[in-house]
Protein backbone atom coordinates (compact mmCIF):
# COMPACT_ATOMS: atom_id res chain seq x y z
CA UNK A 1 0.00 0.00 0.00
CA UNK A 2 1.66 3.15 -1.11
CA UNK A 3 1.89 6.17 1.69
CA UNK A 4 -0.87 9.05 0.50
CA UNK A 5 0.60 12.56 -0.81
CA UNK A 6 1.02 14.62 2.16
CA UNK A 7 -0.41 18.18 2.00
CA UNK A 8 1.58 20.81 1.24
CA UNK A 9 4.07 21.91 4.11
CA UNK A 10 5.39 25.44 3.06
CA UNK A 11 4.20 26.67 -0.60
CA UNK A 12 7.07 28.69 -2.16
CA UNK A 13 5.94 31.85 -3.80
CA UNK A 14 6.20 31.88 -7.70
CA UNK A 15 7.31 28.43 -7.26
CA UNK A 16 5.90 25.86 -10.40
CA UNK A 17 2.74 23.82 -9.22
CA UNK A 18 3.82 21.36 -11.30
CA UNK A 19 7.35 19.28 -11.69
CA UNK A 20 7.08 16.99 -14.40
CA UNK A 21 10.20 13.93 -13.99
CA UNK A 22 11.45 11.92 -16.62
CA UNK A 23 12.22 8.72 -15.34
CA UNK A 24 15.34 6.64 -17.17
CA UNK A 25 18.72 9.24 -16.94
CA UNK A 26 16.91 11.49 -14.70
CA UNK A 27 15.69 10.11 -11.31
CA UNK A 28 17.05 6.57 -12.12
CA UNK A 29 20.42 5.54 -12.72
CA UNK A 30 19.30 3.09 -15.51
CA UNK A 31 22.01 3.73 -18.63
CA UNK A 32 24.31 0.68 -17.54
CA UNK A 33 21.85 -1.74 -17.87
CA UNK A 34 20.69 0.52 -21.29
CA UNK A 35 23.83 -0.23 -22.83
CA UNK A 36 23.99 -3.53 -21.42
CA UNK A 37 21.12 -4.69 -23.02
CA UNK A 38 20.98 -2.98 -26.35
CA UNK A 39 23.44 -4.75 -28.44
CA UNK A 40 21.02 -8.18 -27.90
CA UNK A 41 18.30 -5.75 -28.67
CA UNK A 42 19.83 -4.55 -32.30
CA UNK A 43 20.92 -8.07 -33.17
CA UNK A 44 16.99 -9.52 -32.67
CA UNK A 45 15.44 -6.37 -34.59
CA UNK A 46 18.33 -6.01 -37.23
CA UNK A 47 19.51 -2.65 -36.55
CA UNK A 48 22.87 -1.94 -36.29
CA UNK A 49 25.22 -1.94 -33.22
CA UNK A 50 27.33 0.36 -31.62
CA UNK A 51 30.93 0.00 -30.38
CA UNK A 52 32.09 1.41 -26.72
CA UNK A 53 33.81 4.62 -28.77
CA UNK A 54 30.96 5.47 -30.17
CA UNK A 55 28.57 6.09 -27.10
CA UNK A 56 29.88 9.22 -26.49
CA UNK A 57 29.31 10.75 -29.82
CA UNK A 58 25.26 9.11 -29.50
CA UNK A 59 24.93 10.94 -26.05
CA UNK A 60 25.67 14.26 -28.11
CA UNK A 61 22.86 13.61 -30.86
CA UNK A 62 18.59 13.73 -30.21
CA UNK A 63 16.57 10.59 -31.11
CA UNK A 64 16.25 10.91 -34.81
CA UNK A 65 20.08 11.16 -35.46
CA UNK A 66 20.12 8.06 -33.45
CA UNK A 67 18.07 6.44 -35.32
CA UNK A 68 19.15 7.38 -38.80
CA UNK A 69 22.93 6.53 -37.42
CA UNK A 70 21.66 2.48 -36.40
CA UNK A 71 19.82 2.75 -39.50
CA UNK A 72 16.11 2.08 -37.92
CA UNK A 73 13.19 2.94 -40.00
CA UNK A 74 10.64 4.75 -37.87
CA UNK A 75 7.98 1.77 -38.24
CA UNK A 76 10.26 -0.60 -36.52
CA UNK A 77 10.54 1.74 -33.10
CA UNK A 78 7.13 0.57 -31.53
CA UNK A 79 8.49 -3.06 -31.08
CA UNK A 80 12.08 -2.20 -30.27
CA UNK A 81 10.68 0.20 -27.41
CA UNK A 82 8.66 -2.61 -26.09
CA UNK A 83 11.56 -5.30 -26.13
CA UNK A 84 13.61 -2.58 -24.61
CA UNK A 85 11.43 -2.27 -21.73
CA UNK A 86 10.80 -5.71 -20.73
CA UNK A 87 14.37 -6.64 -21.06
CA UNK A 88 15.07 -3.95 -18.79
CA UNK A 89 12.02 -4.65 -16.17
CA UNK A 90 14.34 -8.36 -16.61
CA UNK A 91 17.19 -6.64 -14.73
CA UNK A 92 15.32 -4.04 -12.20
CA UNK A 93 16.92 -5.11 -9.59
CA UNK A 94 20.08 -3.34 -11.29
CA UNK A 95 18.48 0.10 -11.82
CA UNK A 96 18.38 2.67 -8.51
CA UNK A 97 17.81 6.01 -8.20
CA UNK A 98 20.21 8.59 -8.19
CA UNK A 99 21.63 9.49 -4.87
CA UNK A 100 19.56 12.33 -3.22
CA UNK A 101 16.19 11.55 -5.55
CA UNK A 102 13.88 10.80 -2.52
CA UNK A 103 15.18 13.78 -0.44
CA UNK A 104 15.18 16.22 -3.73
CA UNK A 105 11.04 14.96 -4.39
CA UNK A 106 10.28 15.48 -0.56
CA UNK A 107 11.08 18.76 -0.63
CA UNK A 108 9.56 19.48 -4.13
CA UNK A 109 6.13 17.71 -2.05
CA UNK A 110 7.05 20.27 1.25
CA UNK A 111 7.31 23.33 -1.10
CA UNK A 112 3.75 23.18 -2.16
CA UNK A 113 4.85 21.38 -5.98
CA UNK A 114 2.41 18.24 -7.50
CA UNK A 115 4.82 15.73 -8.89
CA UNK A 116 4.37 13.83 -12.13
CA UNK A 117 6.67 11.38 -14.33
CA UNK A 118 6.35 11.02 -18.15
CA UNK A 119 8.40 8.06 -19.58
CA UNK A 120 8.55 6.22 -21.70
CA UNK A 121 9.12 3.22 -19.13
CA UNK A 122 6.50 1.45 -17.81
CA UNK A 123 4.56 2.12 -14.78
CA UNK A 124 4.87 -1.02 -12.61
CA UNK A 125 8.94 -0.72 -13.17
CA UNK A 126 9.08 3.04 -12.36
CA UNK A 127 7.27 2.09 -8.97
CA UNK A 128 9.37 -0.58 -8.36
CA UNK A 129 12.22 1.56 -8.43
CA UNK A 130 10.48 4.48 -6.80
CA UNK A 131 9.64 2.18 -4.12
CA UNK A 132 6.02 2.24 -2.45
CA UNK A 133 6.77 5.49 -0.35
CA UNK A 134 8.16 7.31 -2.85
CA UNK A 135 5.96 6.36 -5.38
CA UNK A 136 3.08 7.24 -3.18
CA UNK A 137 4.91 11.15 -3.63
CA UNK A 138 3.79 11.23 -6.99
CA UNK A 139 0.52 12.62 -8.40
CA UNK A 140 0.22 11.78 -11.70
CA UNK A 141 1.59 9.09 -14.15
CA UNK A 142 2.25 9.40 -17.70
CA UNK A 143 4.21 6.24 -18.62
CA UNK A 144 4.97 3.73 -21.56
CA UNK A 145 5.39 6.90 -23.53
CA UNK A 146 6.05 6.83 -27.59
CA UNK A 147 9.58 7.90 -28.36
CA UNK A 148 8.22 11.32 -29.90
CA UNK A 149 5.12 11.34 -27.82
CA UNK A 150 6.03 13.53 -24.84
CA UNK A 151 4.37 16.54 -25.65
CA UNK A 152 1.68 15.11 -25.83
CA UNK A 153 1.65 13.22 -22.43
CA UNK A 154 3.35 16.64 -20.56
CA UNK A 155 -0.38 17.73 -22.02
CA UNK A 156 -2.33 15.14 -20.84
CA UNK A 157 -0.57 15.66 -17.36
CA UNK A 158 -1.02 19.20 -17.39
CA UNK A 159 -5.11 18.66 -17.94
CA UNK A 160 -4.91 15.93 -14.85
CA UNK A 161 -3.52 18.36 -12.77
CA UNK A 162 -5.46 21.17 -13.98
CA UNK A 163 -2.31 23.32 -14.60
CA UNK A 164 -1.58 26.07 -17.39
CA UNK A 165 1.60 25.50 -19.26
CA UNK A 166 3.07 28.37 -17.42
CA UNK A 167 2.80 27.11 -13.76
CA UNK A 168 4.49 23.93 -15.13
CA UNK A 169 8.57 22.41 -15.63
CA UNK A 170 9.70 19.46 -17.27
CA UNK A 171 13.03 17.98 -15.76
CA UNK A 172 15.00 15.54 -17.92
CA UNK A 173 18.07 14.64 -19.70
CA UNK A 174 17.63 14.02 -22.97
CA UNK A 175 17.09 16.97 -26.48
CA UNK A 176 13.28 15.15 -26.64
CA UNK A 177 12.86 16.20 -23.39
CA UNK A 178 13.69 19.59 -24.24
CA UNK A 179 11.84 19.45 -27.74
CA UNK A 180 8.51 17.95 -25.59
CA UNK A 181 9.04 20.74 -23.39
CA UNK A 182 9.25 23.54 -26.15
CA UNK A 183 6.31 22.11 -27.47
CA UNK A 184 4.53 21.82 -24.32
CA UNK A 185 5.19 25.10 -23.73
CA UNK A 186 6.41 24.30 -20.20
CA UNK A 187 9.96 25.23 -18.34
CA UNK A 188 12.65 22.60 -19.05
CA UNK A 189 15.16 22.02 -16.41
CA UNK A 190 17.97 18.98 -17.74
CA UNK A 191 20.37 17.13 -15.58
CA UNK A 192 23.65 16.82 -16.32
CA UNK A 193 23.79 13.30 -15.06
CA UNK A 194 21.60 11.38 -17.86
CA UNK A 195 21.98 10.08 -21.40
CA UNK A 196 22.77 13.17 -23.10
CA UNK A 197 25.77 14.96 -22.70
CA UNK A 198 25.30 18.06 -20.68
CA UNK A 199 27.23 20.30 -23.50
CA UNK A 200 24.90 19.03 -26.12
CA UNK A 201 21.80 20.13 -23.83
CA UNK A 202 23.19 23.70 -23.06
CA UNK A 203 24.30 24.51 -26.32
CA UNK A 204 20.02 23.15 -27.63
CA UNK A 205 18.88 26.04 -25.35
CA UNK A 206 17.82 24.30 -21.45
CA UNK A 207 16.47 26.85 -19.32
CA UNK A 208 18.13 25.72 -16.38
CA UNK A 209 21.40 23.07 -16.69
CA UNK A 210 21.65 21.34 -12.99
CA UNK A 211 24.85 19.17 -12.30
CA UNK A 212 24.47 17.93 -8.93
CA UNK A 213 21.01 16.61 -7.38
CA UNK A 214 21.18 18.14 -4.25
CA UNK A 215 20.91 21.23 -6.66
CA UNK A 216 17.93 20.18 -8.21
CA UNK A 217 15.09 21.33 -5.98
CA UNK A 218 16.47 25.12 -5.90
CA UNK A 219 16.39 25.23 -9.87
CA UNK A 220 12.96 23.79 -10.09
CA UNK A 221 11.31 25.92 -7.56
CA UNK A 222 13.15 29.13 -9.35
CA UNK A 223 9.43 29.71 -10.97
CA UNK A 224 6.89 27.88 -13.19
CA UNK A 225 6.52 29.84 -16.24
CA UNK A 226 8.46 28.87 -19.68
CA UNK A 227 10.96 30.43 -21.60
CA UNK A 228 10.55 32.98 -23.81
Amino acid sequence: MTAPVPPPGNPVPGAPRLAMFDFDGTLADSFPVFAATLGAVADRHGFRRFGPEEMDDLRALGAREILARAEVPLWKVPAIAADMRRRMAARIEEIRLFPGTAEMIEDLVAAGVRIAVATSNSEATVRRVLGADLAGRIDHYGCGVALFGKGRTIRRLLAAARVAPGEAVLVGDELRDLEAAREAGVRFVAVAWGYTLPTALAAAGADRLVDRMDGLAAAVLEGGGAAG
